[in-house]
């Protein structure tokens, strides 16, 4: 239970900072940030500090290589919310890739706890 609710904070959290991110890398940088970075670009960041504590809080239970394998889900998170939110396509051979990352969640997560 501990895993997921780690997860549960962890990928939204992700998807939230690179979505900042990419809003921040468009918009012109704040004059109260020295002139550097725009808003948008220090909350994402500051939106995966968030995201690296619920991931070690995770790595205190399972094992890295099934918490990676489970991290992955993030990126088909990203691409749907990229899709949603900002409108970017995907086009069908990217909707392969989602796929296999899909499946390779599967079988991690079916064979989770063998030896």
């Amino acid at each position: 239970m501990k895993t997921f609710l780690g997860f549960f904070i962890m990928i939204p959290c992700t998807v939230v900072a690179n979505l900042l991110m990419k809003v921040g890398a468009t918009t012109t940088p704040s004059r109260i940030l020295l002139g550097l970075v725009s808003w948008a670009t220090m909350a994402g960041l500051g939106v995966f500090g968030c995201a690296a504590f619920a991931y070690a809080w995770v790595l205190r239970w399972q094992p890295l290589n099934v918490a990676q394998a489970f991290a992955a889900t993030q990126f088909i998170a990203v691409i749907l919310a990229s899709s949603l939110i900002l409108s970017e396509p995907i086009p069908f051979t990217r909707w392969i890739g989602i796929g296999l990352i899909a499946c390779g969640f599967v079988v991690v997560g079916t064979t989770t706890g063998q030896g």
